[in-house]
């Protein structure tokens, strides 16, 4: 399926490892320009390495997130370096895991601060902008596919809907990003702004060694088992690869996902039954 990506600008944030990562790579093998955003320069150098490896050309951003300033001189460096962004793809930033006993008014405010602002402080930055274009082109009302103005997918955990007693406020920041994600879509859809998220499972990245030697420890197990019972609990007795998750954030970013607007969108292998 040609998802119709080529020579759209898409900014990434979180886009030098795991998640943001892979979906830079897609984007990029789609046809789309891709500027990606970390807060460490070394990462985003690393990167940038690996794409080109591989053939593409990205820019590269260094900026905090959670910074709103730092965040709308990100998103000004892309549209500069791109021109005006389509598609934003959100992924940057991640809570710590603490214990619920640890849990104070701090550990709370870190948590929306790790997670939740830097989500909010970038997509409000690059909607500001394409509202404006919206209203240029005096888009207000019925939405067929070819009046999009832009595509916004962030990428959001699923302890936001399934909430883990080890990691209750990074749920709870999880959890405003959902309510924000479907509210602000029914907002901005009748202007051409669709904004979609996809809820990953358990993924092989760096991030989820990290939350295994959590699991372990609370298991009283070595990481070897505790990813061994977590695949075994899985239905399809693995764990997902960062591809798997972007090629669905791919398409949402697509004219291909024109009807979807304020989706949640569950790519978890089963691990994480609903109706």
């Amino acid at each position: 399926m040609n998802l119709g990506l080529q020579h759209k600008n898409a900014l990434v944030t979180g886009g030098s490892k795991g998640l943001g990562f892979a979906c830079a790579h897609t984007l990029l093998r789609e046809g789309a320009r891709v500027a990606i955003v970390s807060r460490d320069p070394v990462n985003v150098a690393d990167a940038r390495r690996r794409l080109a490896a591989d053939g593409f050309d990205t820019v590269g951003i260094v900026a905090d997130l959670a910074d709103e300033a730092a965040a709308e001189h990100a998103v000004a460096q892309a549209e500069q370096a791109l021109g005006p962004l389509d598609i934003l793809v959100n992924s940057a930033g991640a809570a710590r895991r603490r214990p619920a006993e640890e849990l104070d008014a701090t550990a709370w405010r870190e948590a929306l601060g790790r997670k939740f602002f830097p989500y909010i402080n970038v997509q409000e930055a690059v909607l500001r902008r394409m509202l404006t274009r919206a209203r240029e082109r005096g888009q207000d009302g019925a939405c067929p596919p070819e009046t999009q103005i832009g595509a916004v997918v962030n990428i959001v955990g699923m302890g936001g809907k399934f909430p883990s007693e080890s990691h209750i406020s990074g749920s709870a920041a999880n959890a405003a990003l959902l309510l924000s994600t479907v509210g602000l879509a029914r907002y901005y859809a009748r202007f051409g702004i669709r904004i979609n998220a996809v809820n990953p499972g358990v993924t092989v990245t760096d991030r989820t060694a990290q939350t295994l030697e959590h699991e372990a420890r609370i298991q009283g197990v070595d990481v070897d088992e505790a990813r061994r019972r977590g695949e075994a609990a899985a239905p399809l007795r693995r764990y997902g690869q960062p591809g798997e998750i972007a090629d669905v954030v791919a398409f949402l970013a697509s004219s291909r996902a024109s009807y979807m607007v304020g989706a949640l969108v569950p790519v978890d292998g089963g691990q994480k039954a609903a109706l």
